[in-house]
């Protein structure tokens, strides 16, 4: 069984190395142009196989993590909403799986709080900002949502602040493995980084609207 657990890890860490690669690449390349999709959907899918299998080991036996099955859905939000944004171009798109995601992650969010004070009697910090951030995300979504007008204008930004926010979940999860910083700090040093990148982003698209095709 440990074996199998083993090569689930390896598996994991692969599709982790090819998200942070192509999401490098789609965030580089010009939007709009062929190899911003195409890197753009390796990321996606990479994304998604590597915080599948990391779910999967965290609650096996001797590899029972529910800190890492959390994160892991913080993740597959960003990267899932992300991708769906694209829905949005539409006049009238079904929002019922996107309202469902929302509705998930502000569930994860309120118990990546709660649980650690039931069970332990104490407050994880890290767990604590990125349930918040989560929740923020969501709520946001949730309102949203009841301004079809205002979503579909709004696609391209949700786009590519919510896949940002999936690479940085890449990245911060590559730094805390390799221990490239003391203590909890590289759980939030990709994140403030990371702020600062999806703010330009917004700044820039907010000066300049074009149309861009993804």
């Amino acid at each position: 069984m440990e074996k199998t657990i083993q090569i689930f890890i390896y598996i994991h860490a692969a599709f982790g190395g090819f998200a942070l690669l192509a999401g490098l690449v789609s965030i580089i390349a010009q939007k709009g142009k062929n190899i911003h999709r195409k890197s753009g959907l390796i990321f996606f899918y990479s994304m998604m196989l590597s915080g599948i299998i990391a779910m999967i080991v965290a609650v096996l036996p001797n590899h029972e993590s529910p800190f890492l099955f959390a994160v892991g859905i913080f993740s597959l939000y960003f990267v899932l909403t992300g991708n769906r944004a694209l829905n949005f171009k539409r006049k009238k798109p079904d929002l019922k799986i996107d309202k469902l995601i929302s509705i998930i992650m502000i569930t994860t969010g309120v118990l990546m709080i709660l649980l650690p004070i039931i069970l332990t009697k104490s407050i994880n910090i890290v767990l604590v900002v990125y349930a918040i951030v989560g929740i923020i995300f969501s709520v946001s979504d949730l309102i949203l949502f009841r301004n079809p007008e205002r979503l579909r204008k709004g696609w391209l930004k949700l786009h590519l602040g919510k896949m940002l926010g999936g690479y940085i979940s890449a990245t911060t999860a590559f730094v805390i493995v390799n221990k490239f910083f003391p203590s909890f700090y590289g759980w939030f040093i990709p994140g403030i980084v990371g702020g600062f990148i999806i703010a330009y982003w917004m700044r820039k698209m907010n000066k300049k609207p074009v149309a861009i095709k993804v």
